[in-house]
């Protein structure tokens, strides 16, 4: 079937995508010489794995922003299972490399756990040991003198260990050993980062690591055989989703005079900013940054940036727009095109390629040079447009080869491939098509063994076309086609790459119907299917004629024989999938039953701090200095107190005329702090960042003492309450921006000055924090936290009994601790994604620290927000047992509402699941806390 109808009418409209490959004029150069194993391969079109060529579809999967290891295997079975076969997998140095020479692949920190999920699943690995902030150590930020990210000496020393950690955690798991890691990538501009990475390259070479070193640099600035080009065409923003930028017309002319070997990096969306007009709306499907990407490759699955995870500009979400949300909802399916892996750039509209009828749209003409397929590329001429533009064209994909067949096809392909020495392609359009009775058509070609085949409108569900024992062709609508995985069969069993698809297994089916298809496998004639199901479906298979029993998830499916019949005369079934009753039956408890304890007894006159760190550095290696005072550095990490909240005590004597403090504090965009004299509330500071504008990192304000607040002749201190919202990014050619000063920057009585200045963080700073197991980001300094009040097995029961939503007593500022346990009872084979959810409406002067099980899954912001929803997954949740949760509520305006409405929810219910999930939720301990 080689030739189709020539003619076609497409229209470009409001939801059009434009995006530029990395394809090379003409012929291709050799394989680069530089390769250092046989097994990675590379030329001016895809890497060669073992001399297979391999097109990478990729997505970031960041393992630490889910810290439940036995959920890895869920996120990887559904990158695989969506058409993908990688994942980039950034490393955070300040989780695993807390202080200095220590090296922690303990627990969520694991590779291997990781290594052997990605192994199993199918999916290779480009591994990103990214030491930027917000990945860098932060203790690095105050005890490198030198400038981070180049050859100083210091910094040198301090990443050192990470790195080594990290090649001896990865090289046994290269594909030269049978593993799944490809690649490792770095940035190295500007010249500084150059010299930084020649140092890595040294470190790298001199190891057993011996596949490629990669980088990425943004815009047009790169040499490297290996460099992806980094450029958002759209920007880093997902504010006005349907806003579209003009295009830069240079890029082709430049990847070929620079360097065509390079593969180029070209992503969508962006982070979501702090702020009520923050476009993200986490967890939203109609969010603007789920509206601009689509189906976000960047961002494969989103995540949670738990504890003090991320840099000060996002919040605790990590779910940008991804495909498969911080709920680990999965969604796509995304068809790999052989035939496109290798492709050259011939013309477009700018350089004569004259194929379409209208001139408002531009084509862009790529054809496989061996087997000559081509493939035609559609956008507006004005890419700015959003308006719908009619135009015809010729073909849209040309010559495509699905197993030993051709064709000529102006149709979306979803799947092409061979089963059981069938070609099979899945074809169809990308809506349904109603609007009259369907038809499909057949006519002679022009030559010998083809024939054209016209589809008429009224196409809905899946149509087969053609069936013979040679080929199968079937024709679908795209919600249809959405419904289809090709899990693949993995190949011999000795074989350590079997699960991988062109290296290891050339077998895969199709199956149609079920929300996941996580894994097939055939023994014998039976075909074993895994997966998950959020309603009942009609299941649709196309397998080995051989095969005469088919189960899900262990249990058999009965046969639809005529309905199978009529898709195909062999290899075709079709059954239904029954979701089980007990669905309807899963239910969580509303939250309440809360005991409550002040936790900010630094404010009575009968606290002692005689335990905390005296504040008294005269030097910093942070660059950014003190605004005033009288030269001591109040910089929480100089104190190894680097994350999270961070209380200070100043001390003096008063004569009975001071008037007023001033204090310039630095905490990052959106921060806070409050501040008392003695136990008299003085007032807060607000940061501030509106989507990114208003941004207000520091304040420095001047805080009035109330009369009888001071005690003349006697000691008297100012409490300040801080919060840190994390470290800057490297942020251009200095990459010294990271070295945030965190703290105060200026104090200063109106007249007198501070005897001693005391500083206390999380319990033990970075260097002897009791909770290994949740890591050095995961506490702050409030006295609840260095008691361990959060952690599950504290005993509350001698607490006063107050619900949450009645906020601090008295409605005054401070902080409070609330706690409250739950049970459940989620049933076995079931994935029940939950979130905590605050319901209260906007706007309330609060901060509340949430912490399930003793982790800190979220921070909720109720005067600037966006983010009101925080998804907990199992292994923090016990799904078949007691849960602690913890509230540190923070109220920072006094005798005004606070008045948190904090419930659990449930987000979906999917019979099946990965199963085997491990929940690791250490109970309090009094060893290592105040």
């Amino acid at each position: 079937m080689d030739d189709w109808p020539r003619k076609r009418d497409y229209r470009l409209g409001r939801q059009s995508r434009w995006f530029w490959l990395t394809t090379v004029d003409a012929t291709s150069t050799p394989f680069q010489q530089l390769a250092r194993t046989d097994q990675v391969r590379f030329d001016n079109y895809s890497l060669l794995l073992n001399g297979q060529r391999i097109f990478l579809y990729s997505g970031e999967f960041h393992t630490f922003r889910l810290p439940v290891p036995s959920l890895w295997p869920d996120i990887l079975e559904k990158v695989k299972a969506s058409g993908l076969n990688a994942v980039s997998v950034y490393l955070h140095m300040g989780l695993i490399n807390p202080s200095p020479g220590v090296v922690d692949f303990d627990g969520f920190r694991a590779l291997q756990p990781l290594y052997d999920a990605a192994k199993a699943a199918g999916i290779w690995i480009v591994l990103r040991p990214e030491t930027s902030a917000g990945g860098i150590a932060h203790w690095a930020t105050s005890e490198v003198a030198g400038t981070l990210r180049t050859n100083a000496t210091d910094w040198k020393a301090a990443w050192q260990p990470f790195i080594q950690g990290v090649i001896d955690q990865t090289a046994p798991n290269q594909i030269s050993n049978g593993g799944p890691v490809i690649d490792n990538e770095y940035e190295q501009n500007p010249i500084s980062h150059a010299e930084y990475f020649v140092d890595l390259e040294a470190v790298y070479h001199a190891s057993k690591i011996v596949v490629p070193l990669t980088y990425n640099d943004p815009e047009k600035e790169g040499t490297s055989l290996m460099e992806p080009l980094d450029s958002y065409p759209q920007g880093f923003d997902c504010s006005n989703p349907t806003v579209w930028r003009p295009v830069d017309t240079s890029y082709h002319s430049y990847h070929a005079s620079v360097n065509p070997s390079q593969a180029w990096y070209f992503p969508g969306g962006s982070f979501d900013a702090w702020g009520p007009t923050a476009p993200g709306i986490a967890g939203s499907e109609l969010s603007p940054c789920r509206v601009l990407t689509g189906p976000d490759f960047q961002s494969r699955r989103s995540g949670t940036s738990w504890g003090a995870i991320p840099f000060h500009g996002v919040y605790t979400s990590y779910d940008y727009g991804a495909s498969i949300t911080e709920s680990r909802d999965a969604r796509n399916l995304l068809a790999q095109l052989p035939e496109f892996y290798k492709t050259d750039w011939i013309a477009d509209s700018s350089t004569g390629l004259a194929i379409s009828s209208s001139s408002a749209a531009f084509i862009t003409f790529l054809q496989n040079p061996d087997t000559k397929a081509g493939f035609y590329i559609a956008r507006q001429t004005d890419s700015t447009s959003t308006a719908t533009t009619n135009f015809k064209l010729n073909v849209i994909v040309t010559n495509y080869a699905f197993g030993s067949s051709r064709l000529v096809i102006h149709a979306q392909v979803f799947f092409a491939g061979t089963i059981d020495g069938r070609d099979l392609p899945l074809t169809g359009t990308p809506n349904p098509l109603t609007h009259a009775q369907s038809s499909v058509k057949f006519t002679a070609g022009l030559t010998t063994g083809t024939t054209i085949v016209g589809f008429e409108s009224g196409i809905e569900g899946l149509v087969t076309v053609w069936d013979s024992d040679k080929q199968l062709v079937l024709f679908a609508d795209s919600v249809t086609a959405a419904t289809f995985w090709s899990p693949v069969i993995a190949g011999k069993a000795a074989d350590p790459l079997k699960n991988f698809w062109g290296i290891g297994s050339n077998t895969s089916i199709l199956v149609g119907g079920p929300y996941l298809v996580r894994a097939a496998s055939i023994s014998g004639s039976e075909l074993a299917l895994r997966g998950d199901l959020n309603t009942s479906a009609r299941l649709t298979v196309i397998a080995p004629r051989s095969i005469r029993t088919i189960t899900w998830n262990g249990d058999r499916v009965p046969s639809d024989v005529a309905a199978s019949s009529g898709l195909t005369h062999a290899g075709g079934f079709v059954g239904t999938l029954n979701r089980a009753p007990t669905t309807q039956a899963i239910t969580v408890p509303k939250l309440g039953g809360w005991k409550f304890k002040d936790s900010l007894p630094e404010v009575t006159s009968s606290f002692s701090d005689a335990s905390w760190t005296v504040a008294n550095h005269t030097t910093t290696n942070i660059p950014l200095k003190p605004y005033y005072g009288d030269g001591r550095i109040l910089y929480g990490c100089d104190y190894g107190f680097c994350e999270n909240i961070v209380l200070w005590r100043g001390h003096f004597v008063a004569t009975g005329h001071e008037k007023s403090v001033n204090l310039s504090i630095n905490g990052g965009e959106a921060f806070a702090a409050s501040v008392w004299a003695n136990n008299v509330f003085l007032g807060t500071s607000f940061g501030n960042s509106t989507n990114n504008r208003n941004i207000l990192e520091e304040t420095d304000d001047k805080f009035t003492f109330p009369a009888g607040s001071l005690k003349a002749g006697k000691d008297n201190v100012i409490t300040i309450v801080q919060d840190n919202m994390g470290l800057n990014e490297t942020n251009g050619a200095n990459p010294d921006t990271s070295k945030s000063p965190r703290g105060v920057r200026g104090f200063k009585l109106d007249t007198g000055s501070f005897s001693a200045w005391k500083v206390q963080g999380k319990v033990g700073g970075y260097t002897g924090f009791p909770d290994k197991l949740r890591g050095v980001f995961n506490e702050g300094g409030l006295f609840g936290e260095r008691k361990g009040w959060h952690l599950p097995g504290f005993d509350t029961s001698s607490w006063a009994t107050r619900d949450l939503a009645t906020g601090l007593p008295g409605s005054a500022a401070g902080v409070g601790f609330f706690v409250t346990t739950f049970k459940l009872n989620i049933p076995q084979g079931f994935d029940v994604p939950m979130s905590f959810t605050f319901e209260e409406p906007f706007g309330q002067p609060y901060r509340a620290i949430l912490f399930v099980n003793g982790w800190m899954m979220g921070k909720r912001v109720g005067n600037l927000g966006p983010q009101a929803k925080f998804p907990v997954h199992e292994g923090i949740l016990d799904y078949r047992g007691e849960n602690t949760v913890a509230v540190a509520l923070w109220a920072m305006t006094p005798n005004t509402p606070v008045a948190p409405n904090l419930q659990l929810v449930v987000d979906g219910v999917f019979e099946g699941g990965v199963g085997g999930v491990v929940t690791n939720n250490p109970k309090w301990s009094a060893k290592g806390r105040q």
